[in-house]
């Protein structure tokens, strides 16, 4: 982590609930996030890893409880935030350029189709750089691969130098060849930006060596603490109320016993099971 502890946080739940008539989602989660801090968010589908998304975003209400954005209520439309979608192709046929989009992220705000000035060119020169998108730069971006297209997602949402970076899910289609080249594209521009980083994911092992923080949401319950205090037997067994088993080797996460539809097994280890061991 880049920043130091002591500093105000990005982001600051106090006794933050979310509830959709009779389900909750959480209760009561205290979180602060700092900058530089990267915030992996895990949990089955329907645990409310979007949900918390919104609720950064001023796009969904708390039930109870306060959210702050550098100490300040949170609202739509603030510049502060970066934000990587879950991906999503474009059409064959958009004529959108590589460096329109990121375009669109450091002036999009405005009313009208951007005309980029000499500063905002450069700035987008600059970033594409950055992600290593220069060299298709002009090129449709229908025309890219699934992994060059995040990269310019990735692009688009740093333009602006955000001082918060929220993931959806950005791996999701992603070849494990480029989960890795994203990930490590994000941490790369989180350490150089000091931006935090909110990460939801449903497979933690390609941004396990960045993460400072896991915010574990499921059944209703969630868990705060760094990887090795959450990613544990007996802390999953009390969050599905079953024994779970986590497995640990050669620096990733295998997550066993799970109760059937909670998707466990989606959002840690499938990809290399250890030995021995069926999911």
């Amino acid at each position: 982590m880049t920043a130091s502890a002591s500093t105000a946080p990005v982001v600051s739940m106090t006794a933050a609930s979310l509830s959709f008539g009779d389900r909750q989602l959480w209760h009561r989660l205290n979180l602060d996030i700092h900058a530089g801090e990267f915030v992996a968010v895990l949990g089955p589908n329907g645990s409310g890893k979007t949900s918390l998304l919104k609720t950064i975003l001023g796009q969904q209400k708390l039930t109870t409880g306060t959210i702050e954005l550098l100490g300040e209520t949170v609202h739509r439309g603030s510049r502060m935030i970066g934000y990587i979608p879950q991906q999503k192709l474009l059409d064959r046929g958009t004529p959108l350029r590589a460096r329109d989009l990121v375009t669109l992220g450091v002036d999009g705000h405005r009313f009208g189709l951007p005309v980029p000035s000499r500063e905002v060119r450069a700035r987008v020169d600059e970033v594409l750089e950055a992600v290593g998108a220069a060299e298709y730069a002009n090129v449709p971006v229908s025309l890219l691969s699934g992994g060059e297209q995040q990269r310019i997602r990735v692009g688009q949402s740093i333009a602006a130098y955000p001082q918060l970076l929220l993931c959806d899910e950005p791996l999701i289609s992603l070849d494990l060849h480029h989960q890795r080249t994203v990930s490590e594209l994000i941490d790369e521009q989180r350490r150089t930006l000091g931006t935090a980083v909110v990460f939801v994911t449903h497979d933690v092992n390609p941004i396990l060596p960045f993460v400072d923080k896991v915010l574990y949401l499921a059944g209703g319950r969630f868990r705060v603490g760094t990887p090795d205090e959450v990613l544990r037997s007996e802390v999953l067994s009390y969050m599905y109320d079953t024994p779970v088993e986590v497995i640990r080797s050669r620096g990733r996460v295998a997550v066993l016993g799970a109760p059937e539809g909670y998707g466990v097994h989606d959002h840690l280890e499938h990809h290399e099971r250890p030995s021995g061991v069926l999911g």
